[in-house]
C-alpha cells in the first residue's frame, strides 16, 4: 500500500485539490501563495473560525476516515450556523506521519469535500506536514448581515433556554454524523426574537454556563425538560458533548405560534424549552459534566 512517503507531498496535493469545485466568488484557489476571493457584500460582516481535530482526542485509528474529514469540516460550519452565518470559504491544514497510507488521506479529504460541497463552501487552499499523528485543523471564512448575526452575550433576564434535537450519546458514533444547524439557524435569526445563541460542542453542563456568563446572567433549567438521545441518562444528555445542537434564548416576545411554525418547517427536529434565564449569576442547576481538553 502507498504511503506518504512514497508520493511526496505535491503529488499528495495534486490528488487532493484535483476537481474542487470552486464558485464565483473565488478568484484564485489552490496553487498559489495565497487563495483570493471576493470580500463580503456591502451591509455584510466577514467571520472567521478555525478549528481542530486530532487523532486520540476527537476520532481513532479505527474512524473511517471519510467520517473524519466529514467531522472536521462539520464542526467549523456548525459554528456558522450558532451565528446565524453562512459559510465561504475554507483552509485545510492536513499533518500526518510519513508512513499513512494515501489511501487514508484521499479518503479524509473526501469526507472534507462532499461537507464543504453540502453547505456550499469553496476549499480554497491550505497547508500538508509530517507528525506524529493525524491531525486537521480547517479555517474558514463567513459572513452575515450586519444587524442579523447572533453572539452569546445579548441575552436578558426573563428569556426563555431552548435547544434543538436530542442531546447526549455522542460516542456511539453521534460525534462522527451529526449535521451543521445551518438552514434551521437561518430561519431562528430571521422568525424569532433570538437575543442568544451557541452551538453545544462540550456539553450542555459545560456551555449552558457559557452562554449565561456572556450575558452576565443565571439560569433555572428543568431536567425532566432537556430532551435526551434515546437510551440516554440525564447525566449523558449534559455532559457527553460532541451534540452540534443549537442552544439559544428568546426573548419574552417570541410569537405565541412560532412552535407550530418551527414543526412546519423542521417536522423531524425538535425544539425544546429546558428553562430561563435569571438575573443571579449564582443561580444554576445543572450538574457536574462536559468535555474539558486540559482536564
Amino acid at each position: 500500500m502507498q504511503t506518504l512517503a512514497d508520493i511526496g507531498e505535491d503529488a499528495l496535493i495534486r490528488r487532493l485539490v484535483a476537481g474542487l469545485k470552486l464558485d464565483a466568488s473565488v478568484i484564485a484557489g489552490p496553487g498559489d501563495d495565497c487563495a483570493v476571493v471576493l470580500p463580503p457584500a456591502r451591509g455584510e460582516h466577514l467571520l472567521l473560525k478555525t478549528d481542530t481535530v486530532v487523532e486520540g482526542v476527537h476520532f481513532t485509528t479505527e474512524t473511517p476516515p471519510r467520517l473524519i474529514g466529514r467531522k472536521a469540516m462539520a464542526r467549523v460550519i456548525s459554528d456558522f450556523a450558532a451565528m446565524a452565518s453562512t459559510p465561504h470559504h475554507a483552509l485545510i491544514t492536513l499533518i500526518a506521519p510519513p508512513t499513512t497510507p494515501v489511501k487514508r488521506v484521499v479518503e479524509v479529504y473526501a469526507g472534507l469535500r462532499a461537507m464543504a460541497e453540502l453547505h456550499g463552501v469553496n476549499i480554497v487552499g491550505g497547508e500538508t506536514s509530517r507528525g506524529d499523528q493525524l491531525i486537521i485543523t480547517v479555517s474558514m471564512t463567513g459572513s452575515a448581515p450586519a444587524k442579523r448575526w447572533l453572539a452569546r452575550s445579548k441575552a436578558q433576564a426573563g428569556d426563555t433556554l431552548w435547544v434543538t434535537g436530542q442531546l447526549g450519546g455522542s460516542i456511539h458514533g453521534k460525534h462522527l454524523r451529526f449535521n451543521p444547524r445551518l438552514a434551521e439557524a437561518h430561519w431562528l435569526a430571521k422568525n424569532l426574537p433570538v437575543t442568544a445563541m451557541m452551538d453545544l460542542s462540550d456539553g450542555l453542563a459545560k456551555d449552558l454556563p457559557r452562554l449565561a456568563g456572556s450575558c452576565g446572567l443565571g439560569y433555572k433549567i428543568s431536567a425532566a425538560d432537556v430532551p435526551k438521545t434515546r437510551g440516554c441518562t440525564i447525566e449523558q444528555a449534559l455532559g457527553d458533548g460532541e451534540d452540534y445542537e443549537l442552544l439559544l434564548a428568546l426573548a419574552s416576545e417570541a410569537p405565541a405560534n412560532f412552535i407550530s411554525a418551527w414543526k412546519q418547517a423542521f417536522p423531524n427536529l425538535k425544539l425544546s424549552c429546558i428553562g430561563q434565564l435569571v438575573a443571579d449569576m449564582n443561580e444554576a442547576g445543572l450538574t457536574q459534566g462536559g468535555w474539558e481538553h486540559f482536564r
